[in-house]
């Protein structure tokens, strides 16, 4: 697969909050996407950095509960669209695996169908 069609592909993927996908390419394609690390932008870049960096083993931090906490409320509300743009400003925090211990179970349902989160 070509460089451009990996950058596409993840960027798609991202757009859509389909961070399953992004991590499964990323993973995929770590060599072509380390050779050409400079190439990368914005939330490709910083995906890219946090899943390397093994940055997702540090321990959750007051702001991350804070947002965990609001996307559990808003779950509780079925409010789709307060999620969507709480996902959009903070998917690296769905990156990390202790994330889905503080979900409630409404918003692991909602989620997961927006494959945000692995399925069990």
């Amino acid at each position: 697969m070509e460089l451009r069609e990996i950058m596409t592909e993840i960027a798609k993927s991202l757009d859509d909050h389909d961070l399953i996908s992004v991590r499964k390419n990323i993973e995929d394609n770590i060599e072509i996407l380390s050779q050409n690390k400079h190439r990368l932008k914005g939330k490709l870049k910083s995906a890219f950095d946090f899943l390397t960096n093994q940055s997702n083993k540090e321990p959750l931090n007051r702001s991350d509960v804070a947002v965990i906490n609001t996307i559990n409320h808003y779950a509780t509300n079925f409010d789709v669209r307060g999620i969507r743009i709480v996902l959009k400003d903070h998917f690296i925090l769905f990156f990390k695996d202790e994330t889905v211990e503080f979900l409630s179970s409404d918003a692991k349902i909602i989620l997961e169908s927006m494959g945000a989160i692995p399925k069990k």
